[in-house]
């Protein structure tokens, strides 16, 4: 009988040992890497992902798009053209975090990289004569009485995220534009 106790003090030790083990192989485990989210600053040599063009050397408000999964940083010259690749059915479906810039806080001819907003929550104008890259652009607000005086100014249309659809990004390009190279504004983007 005290052999059985024995042997059964043995095997509950040695299951006791075994469920540590394993517990210390956890905790040993390397952690899974936390990818930043956070937009990155822009810098003169970067190019856009859609068209190749350096972003620096535009006007107007940018884009950037962070892999959710491997932090991978894909920049625009336009939020036209970060919007056009995120509408993409390809690109639509990755999980990634978007940014444009907050032109309420921005001049128009030098956004401030201090003031990326989430693109999903932003307002966008458009059809005004403030030109980005290549001509007609989206510009991006905070906040939709921001985006409001600036469509008002400028004869132009309030949107969210939501509604832009390929089909207003086509006519947005589409449209006739009457810029006057006087698209800047200081604080208010216009």
């Amino acid at each position: 009988m005290n052999n059985q106790w024995v042997s059964a003090a043995d095997k509950l030790r040695g299951m006791l040992a075994a469920v540590l083990l394993l517990g210390l192989a956890a905790c040993n485990q390397a952690p899974e890497e936390q990818v930043s989210r956070e937009p990155v600053a822009f810098e003169s040599g970067d190019e856009c992902h859609v068209c190749g063009m350096l972003v620096m050397e535009f006007p107007g408000p940018k884009g950037q798009a962070i892999d959710n999964k491997s932090g991978a940083v894909r920049k625009f010259c336009s939020t036209r053209d970060m919007l056009s690749w995120w509408l993409e059915p390809e690109n639509h479906n990755q999980r990634a975090t978007l940014y444009v810039h907050d032109m309420a806080n921005s001049d128009w001819h030098h956004p401030d990289d201090r003031h990326l907003i989430d693109a999903r929550e932003a307002f966008y104008v458009i059809g005004t004569p403030l030109a980005g890259a290549m001509g007609p652009t989206l510009a991006s607000y905070g906040t939709r009485e921001a985006a409001e005086q600036v469509a008002q100014e400028h004869d132009g249309q309030v949107l969210t995220l939501e509604e832009i659809t390929p089909e207003v990004l086509a006519e947005l390009m589409d449209a006739p534009h009457h810029f006057d190279g006087q698209g800047h504004g200081g604080g208010h983007g216009h």
